[in-house]
């Protein structure tokens, strides 16, 4: 319980000490968006590196070669826990921004720091402006050379089985298509056992991380490039399978 308590007392810390930062990043971001952007995504990198730490994530990260440092990306990945974006966040150094339902832009602050950050929110119930979102996110890979994250399951797997990944909205991948950037799978190994699988407590656990190999969509015939979800969807199990004995094996 002390993880928990040490944790939740350093984000509220946090959150209230940022509160002079943010305002001095936006009155930079006037001038100097990419920059006043980049340094919010060092500071909360910071900031999440802190809450692995108090929680007791041993983090294990393969791949780490695949993150392109001179051109912008699109990750997708798995989704099982929060501790998803708090421990793949600080791994991350050029500027990129996630695209999240947007239910959590009404969350106080946390909605405003995301926009800051860049992050796009998409309506899972508005086809239409889902769309809008995508292509938003694509413009701004090809435009302004951010790279973005998303999740193409739509919401985290509450199943209680890695495996058991949802189908992913094919749409997703649009954006490698339309910003013209490869894509780079992301999976993530029992990042739900540090809080979801017995919230509220946090528990120290074995997080394994692994960045994929980049392909561009062009790497694919068309008939693979009408169902990428399917194709990344199975290459995520496959990720997720093989790297559970490396979680048994660092727990042991």
């Amino acid at each position: 319980m002390i993880r928990t308590i040490l944790s939740v007392l350093f984000v509220a810390v946090y959150l209230i000490l940022s509160l002079p930062v943010l305002l001095v990043l936006f009155l930079l971001s006037k001038k100097y968006p990419k920059g006043a952007r980049l340094a919010l995504q060092r500071l909360v990198g910071w900031a999440f590196t802190v809450v692995c730490f108090l929680s007791g994530v041993r983090l294990t990260v393969i791949g780490r070669e695949n993150i392109p440092e001179d051109r912008p990306v699109l990750f997708v990945g798995n989704h099982q826990s929060f501790f998803d974006v708090i421990t793949c966040f600080p791994l991350i150094k050029n500027r990129f921004a996630y695209i999240a339902k947007k239910e959590i832009d009404e969350i106080p602050l946390l909605g405003l720091s995301m926009r800051f950050l860049g992050c796009l929110f998409i309506d899972r119930e508005n086809l239409r402006e889902g769309v809008k979102t995508i292509l938003k996110a694509a413009d701004e890979v090809k435009e302004d050379g951010t790279s973005i994250f998303i999740f193409p399951e739509g919401t985290r797997n509450k199943s209680g089985d890695e495996l058991n990944l949802a189908d992913f909205h094919e749409g997703s991948f649009r954006v490698a298509q339309k910003g013209e950037c490869p894509i780079i799978p992301v999976s993530f190994n029992n990042t739900a056992n540090v809080l979801e699988n017995h919230f509220p407590s946090i528990r120290s656990q074995r997080v394994v991380i692994e960045f994929g190999e980049p392909k561009n969509w062009d790497d694919f015939d068309r008939q693979t490039q009408k169902h990428l979800g399917v194709y990344y969807r199975n290459l995520l199990t496959e990720m997720i399978k093989k790297n559970q004995a490396l979680v048994e094996e660092k727990a042991g």
